[in-house]
């Protein structure tokens, strides 16, 4: 800090000492360099190498299942209208071919939430492995 000694110069020194600042900041940027490696992750495993150069023909993939669930809680599988009873079972015939067709959810922007879990519920009980959710781009 700066202090005057008093002879008769009346003006205040109004810097800002940078001093203590820079060695606080290389002091925090010692600590950081020293914990960081520490903060590492802990559980070393070894992770499966993949090859993406080869890949095997998996043949033609099977057309996704569409559901489209209307404000009013309507489902239609694939644009004909279906009851929740009747998606259960076409879904667990849907569930045992190879490969396994994705199913592709399409709720109304109105609709409510539990109609569309109930459909997700269904799917994922008769063994359906990739149900998605389609939406449109936000405009802006």
């Amino acid at each position: 800090m700066a202090f005057s000694s008093g002879g008769g110069n009346d003006k205040v020194n109004a810097t800002i000492n940078i001093v203590p600042l820079v060695d606080v900041m290389l002091v925090l940027l010692i600590i950081f360099m020293v914990t960081a490696p520490l903060m590492a992750h802990k559980v070393q495993v070894d992770l499966p190498e993949a090859n993406l150069d080869e890949r095997p023909e998996t043949g033609q993939s099977a057309p996704p299942l569409t559901v489209a669930v209307t404000d009013s809680g309507e489902i239609f599988l694939n644009d004909e209208p279906v009851t929740l009873q009747l998606l259960e079972s076409m879904f667990s015939v849907e569930a045992q071919k190879t490969p396994q067709p994705p199913v592709n959810i399409r709720g109304d922007a109105t609709t409510k939430y539990r109609t569309i879990q109930d459909v997700v519920n269904v799917a994922q009980s008769q063994g359906m492995r990739k149900v998605g959710f389609i939406a449109t781009i936000e405009s802006r």
